[in-house]
């Protein structure tokens, strides 16, 4: 069980309390991973029999760290949804790290698709939410979950 424990970051912010930093970190390690990954080709119409059966090894439909990563945004209750739509948002430059309580509300009152949708939509998501993580005192480092003790 003491393996389990998460640390506690006692210089971060007072007002991040929707989410756990550390959450926000697992989020940017599969968004990196993700794209890493070599997705192939889109899947076509056409016959596996004549292009030599590329297609099969191209088909990015099974691919587990998306499924991962969307199962895991998909379980986040709707807070924690709304605040990595913020994060992103003032990542992303849209808000300011002091305008994170009108960040936040914007985020619940704009949902219209699914969360992981509109999260894995943005290409530099990983980056733009460590930069609102920095902007909020929280290094990289410190938030991430070490990779080889999973």
């Amino acid at each position: 069980m003491a393996g389990n424990k998460m640390r506690v970051i006692e210089d971060g912010p007072s007002d991040l309390n929707e989410i756990n930093p550390e959450k926000v970190g697992y989020v940017i390690v599969k968004a990196r991973e993700l794209l890493a990954e070599d997705e192939g080709a889109p899947a076509d119409a056409s016959n596996a029999s004549d292009d030599g059966e590329r297609a099969i090894l191209t088909d990015s439909a099974d691919a587990p760290v998306r499924a991962e990563l969307t199962q895991y945004l998909a379980a986040l209750d709707e807070e924690e949804s709304a605040a990595l739509v913020a994060l992103l948002w003032i990542g992303r430059g849209d808000f300011e790290r002091e305008e994170w309580a009108n960040a936040l509300a914007q985020a619940r009152e704009r949902r219209e698709s699914p969360t992981a949708t509109y999260l894995l939509g943005e290409p530099l998501l990983p980056d733009y939410l460590e930069e609102a993580l920095a902007a909020f005192g929280y290094a990289h480092e410190d938030v991430t979950p070490d990779e080889e003790g999973e």
